[in-house]
């Protein structure tokens, strides 16, 4: 049975939804951008060796509703397929979960795991003329 091993983490800071300097991010291209930057940490890492990206999404809609595992894998530039689970508050910690038991049962070895977020940038979040109204 393989062992698993977290090789690198990255996170951006958290903030307000409809407030802060992320507002205008969209949710592929910000969780592309941490992806890559993980991935710098590990400079020994075939990107071609990645397997798989899995993707936590607790509100997939607009931006964010399409298969952001997948996305970000492009935007990354790993080009892995890709999945994204939704389990709301846990989503990104199901991510982990399932990458740990795929490679405990020898399916897989390498995976990224992430998990994105954008509550401004949802249509099941705040709408746009919401927000211009509350701040």
């Amino acid at each position: 049975m393989s062992e698993v091993v977290v090789a690198a983490i990255g996170r951006t800071p958290i903030g307000r939804a409809v407030k802060g300097s992320l507002i205008e991010q969209r949710p592929d291209d910000l969780g592309a951008y941490v992806v890559a930057e993980v991935l710098k940490q590990v400079p020994q890492l075939d990107r071609g060796q990645i397997e798989d990206v899995i993707c936590g999404c607790a509100l997939p809609g607009g931006e964010q509703g399409h298969n952001l595992g997948r996305i970000i894998s492009i935007l990354a530039g790993i080009g892995a397929p890709g999945t994204t689970v939704n389990r709301y508050c846990a989503s990104s910690l199901q991510a982990v979960r399932m990458a740990f038991h795929a490679i405990k049962a020898d399916e897989s070895s390498t995976f990224v795991c992430a998990g994105v977020e954008s509550s401004t940038r949802s249509p099941l979040g705040l709408y746009a003329d919401q927000a211009e109204r509350l701040s």
